[in-house]
This record gives structure tokens, sequence and C-alpha cells, in this order.
């Protein structure tokens, strides 16, 4: 798929910031060695694409991890069946929902780790961020206050780009300010106002942080609208001949309530059947 040449910039058109969030999240599939279907040709415009996995190397589809979620979601299957008839037919197919989202790694770590994989495959990103990590004491992952006392020329050096390394400081300053907030006060707010504020973020785009609710904070209600697999999921479940719009599919998703972070999960599953012809 194609993407502009610099993910992140003084004024980051959403567009471009759904660009580097979609090659971020491939570059991720292919270091953890998960396969994605083959798209035969990219959409009109490009959009986020479904994923198998998130951040470093969840594997959302193994048997251990469909073993260890099951009880998680047994309730909102039952929800899923019991409102709508063709996501049932999805879930008898696939199964238990194998999401288990792994809270422990900040919002900060999180963000810092999107930036360096934009436009970068998975080994290269990695490269860069153990030289990110090397620069700092201690075997844990820098705290955003430490980030001021590094140059922008040993940022540089590590192998992150300028725009980069502006964003990294953008976001490390407002995790400091408490604008972004850590992970134990981010638990605290909604949704929305997670999004609210991570978005405001340079290189920081809503469906990055819908991802980060799905699958770092386990939150339930999440339906990431603009993400080209789920629309794709919804599209060959429901038969339709066209792509549905993000508003249609919100619209469409409302019986699902308050369980539409499993929804979306079975609709992504919904594209790997269909490639599998099941």
């Amino acid at each position: 798929s194609s993407a502009s040449p610099c993910p992140i910039n003084a004024s980051p058109t959403k567009h471009t910031k759904q660009n580097g969030e979609l090659l971020w999240f491939m570059c991720l599939v292919c270091f953890v060695g998960i396969q994605l279907p083959k798209v035969r040709s990219p959409p009109a415009q490009s959009e986020p694409r479904y994923l198998v996995g998130y951040l470093e190397g969840l594997p959302l589809v193994s048997e251990a991890g469909s073993r260890d979620a099951a009880p998680m979601h047994a309730a909102a299957e039952k929800h899923l069946i019991r409102t709508d008839a063709v996501l049932a037919g999805i879930i008898r197919k696939v199964g238990p929902c194998a999401l288990k989202p792994e809270p422990w790694r900040s919002p900060f770590q999180s963000l810092v780790q999107a930036v360096a994989h934009q436009q970068l495959n998975g080994k290269a990103a990695e490269t860069i961020l153990g030289r990110f990590r090397a620069l700092f004491s201690g075997k844990r992952f820098p705290q955003p206050k430490a980030i001021a006392g590094v140059s922008d020329e040993a940022l540089r050096a590590a192998g992150f780009s300028r725009a980069k390394v502006a964003a990294i400081r953008d976001i490390a300053a407002r995790v400091v300010s408490g604008e972004i907030p850590g992970a134990r006060r981010i638990e605290k707010l909604s949704d929305d106002e997670i999004i609210e504020r991570l978005t405001a973020a340079r290189g920081v785009g809503r469906w990055t942080v819908e991802m980060l609710l799905m699958f770092q904070l386990g939150r339930p209600d999440v339906m990431p609208a603009d993400d080209f697999g789920v629309r794709s999921g919804y599209r060959i479940a429901y038969g339709l001949d066209e792509m549905p719009k993000p508003r249609q599919l919100l619209e469409a998703s409302e019986p699902w309530r308050p369980h539409r972070t499993v929804a979306a999960w079975y609709l992504w599953r919904a594209v790997d059947l269909a490639k599998q012809g099941a």
C-alpha cells in the first residue's frame, strides 16, 4: 500500500497519520511472524487495515491465547450471538475470542514504539528502539522526564528522523505535564477522554489510540469504524456490494453495545475466513 514519505510533520493531516499507523502495524505483524491474508489491491484511500497482533508481539490468535482469553469474553459472545445472527455464525466458526489485553505497558512506551515503527520494517524499528533504550540507564523503558536529558543529535544517531525526534519530545512533554496520563491514571479516564488527550500529540491518530484501548487497556466497547479490515469484514459478513462508510458501521454496531471490541475482533476474523474460503 502507498504511504506518504513522512508520517509526522508540523501539521499532520488525518490521511498522513493513518498511513503511518498502517505501516507501523503491518511492520509489527511481519516482526512477530504472523501471516496476514494478502490484499490484491489497495483501497482507493490509504486507511488502517486489520491486524492480528498489537504492539510487541502480542499473539491474538494463538491456541494458548484463545484458551486463556475465553472466559474473559464469554458474556460478550453470548450477547452478540443473541443479538446478531450473522455474528453468531462467525463466532461458531471461529470459536472463542482470543483477544487478551496486556495493560502493563505505559502509554508513553506504547506511543514511542508507535512512532518508531512508522514507515519502517519491524526489524529496523526494533534496532532503533534498542539503541534508544541504550541511551538511558537501567533495564526498563526510559521515563518521559529522561528524554530532556538526551540531545537531538543522540536521538538522531539512534536512527530517529527529525520529525520522529520532535514527536517523541512532544509525547514526553505531554506525559510530564499530565496531558497524557500514566498507566494508573489512564485507567480512570473514559475512552473519549483518552482519545482526545492522546491524539493531541504529534504522530498519534485516533486509530492508534483505539488499538491501544482495545489491545492494551482492554476497553470492551470500542468500534474502530475507520479500520479498513473491520469495514471489510462487515462487508463480507453481511454480503454488501460496497464498503460501508464509518458512520454506517457505527450505526450498525449500536446493538452490539457494550461489547463492540469483541464484535470488531470477529469482523477481522471474517476477513480471515473469506481468505480461507470458509
